[in-house]
């Protein structure tokens, strides 16, 4: 997904089409997909997941992997050693491939200098996701900062921005794809919560319910919480103060705060944000001076990224900015209100 954002902006810039450009392009197209290797192994670790994608994660694999012919006591540790040995390799090869891109002075400086802001935004809205479970923050505001630091900045707009820099797109046509990636930014990423909170293991690869055990803080259980505060509805409180960060949750458990996140409106209320950030990021689209079949391309892009239908029709249409008033809050605080 990372890859083609970079491409489709690129091409949507009018660039591409010269041997050497795509050339640039592929290769740091690599490097996004190292550095999100990176990622994935870092964040599965810290998480202690046990499954990525339907397969073992890293740290996982090579601790089964070594627990079958050696001491099972010093596998653990290794498995652990090993997972941050790759995920630091990863990252280090994604620098190099960067690092040793031959690019037009003024192009390069704008590469890197994204790049360079990529990594820090992703150890920071790591940190902050971890900082969130530890003090068992509940802002739905820091939750959205995390979506944005840890997922939708290096999964959507940073890529969108490396395509426009290498096609040497104007500020204009610059700004305009990096406010429709926040905006798509955001919406994967609560798309995301939304398959970590009901999604099919079948789909996800991940076991259900697994943001829940770890109690990571997601918009949906913030929205969910501050509702139920607002409504002074205890029992529903104390299941949610009993069951998330539970790593001993039963499968009655999880139900139990599933049905809190239906019957408070956050479920929905996350589907209603998404669909509105899509609309936002079709619209910095379609104002944006595109070259019409990428921008095709990307609109149909924003779409699969925060899991909503394709536009009917012209995707280069101008799309409304609202669909109608947002149902009301059933006694949400005014963060809830406002978001």
């Amino acid at each position: 997904m990372r890859s083609q954002f970079l491409w489709w902006a690129l091409r949507a810039c009018r660039g591409g089409h010269g041997h050497d450009q795509v050339h640039r392009a592929l290769r740091i197209a690599a490097a996004l997909e190292l550095i999100q290797i990176c990622a994935l192994v870092h964040d599965d670790l810290m998480d202690a997941s046990r499954l990525r994608r339907g397969r073992p994660t890293l740290h996982a694999d090579i601790t089964t992997q070594y627990a079958a012919a050696h001491r099972p006591g010093a596998c653990e540790p290794l498995g652990a050693a090993a997972a941050l040995l790759g995920g630091g390799l990863a990252l280090a090869w994604a620098d190099d491939t960067i690092a040793h891109l031959e690019l037009p002075p003024d192009v390069g400086r704008r590469v890197r200098d994204i790049w360079t802001a990529m990594r820090t935004e992703m150890a920071a809205g790591q940190y902050l996701d971890l900082h969130a479970q530890a003090t068992g923050s509940m802002s739905l505001s820091e939750a959205i900062r995390i979506a944005y630091l840890k997922s939708g900045l290096y999964s959507v707009e940073r890529p969108l921005a490396l395509g426009a820099a290498l096609a040497g797109a104007d500020e204009t046509a610059t700004r305009a794809l990096r406010a429709a990636g926040r905006s798509a930014g955001i919406a994967f990423q609560l798309r995301d919560d939304l398959h970590g909170a009901f999604g099919d293991p079948g789909q996800t690869g991940k076991p259900s319910g697994d943001d829940i055990r770890e109690g990571k803080l997601t918009s949906l259980v913030a929205v969910a919480r501050a509702r139920v505060v607002a409504d002074d509805d205890k029992a529903s409180l104390a299941v949610l103060d009993g069951c998330v960060g539970s790593v001993d949750l039963t499968p009655a458990d999880l139900a139990a705060v599933r049905h809190i996140l239906v019957i408070t409106g956050a479920r929905s209320a996350v589907e209603t944000k998404i669909a509105r950030l899509v609309t936002h990021s079709m619209h910095h689209l379609t104002s944006a001076n595109l070259e019409p079949s990428a921008g095709r391309r990307l609109h149909g892009l924003v779409c699969a990224a925060a899991g909503t239908p394709a536009p009917i029709g012209s995707s280069t249409s101008r799309p409304t900015e609202e669909a109608g008033p947002p149902p009301p809050s059933p006694g949400g605080t005014a963060e809830v209100d406002r978001w």
